[in-house]
């Protein structure tokens, strides 16, 4: 079943929409492996995890290794949902752009 094309605002922001990309296919990332793919500041990161967060759309886990806490972030269930409406309706819209390229003129 496809998801229903939905376009979030929330996740549209670049870096939102990477971090959940990136932890779509995963069960967890840890926030250093998300902050080096994107190349953003750890406090760039807290921002954008901080708003998907509260939107319910990733949960984050504190983990003791070592003498360290690593923090891992996860993808949850209302953020995949959200994650694949967006994405559905962003592939909605691409295919109006090739739709219109095809028009007769």
């Amino acid at each position: 079943m496809s998801a229903r094309p939905v376009f979030d605002e929330l996740i549209h922001a670049p870096n939102r929409l990477q971090v959940c990309a990136m932890l779509a296919p995963v069960d967890a990332l840890e926030f250093g492996a998300v902050r080096d793919s994107l190349g953003v500041s750890d406090s760039v990161l807290s921002k954008h995890v901080r708003v998907l967060t509260e939107a319910g759309y990733v949960s984050v886990a504190k983990v003791p290794h070592a003498s360290r806490t690593r923090t891992w972030l996860t993808l949850t269930d209302a953020g995949r949902t959200a994650l694949d409406g967006h994405l559905a309706e962003l592939r909605r819209i691409a295919g109006m752009a090739g739709g219109v390229a095809d028009r007769p003129t």
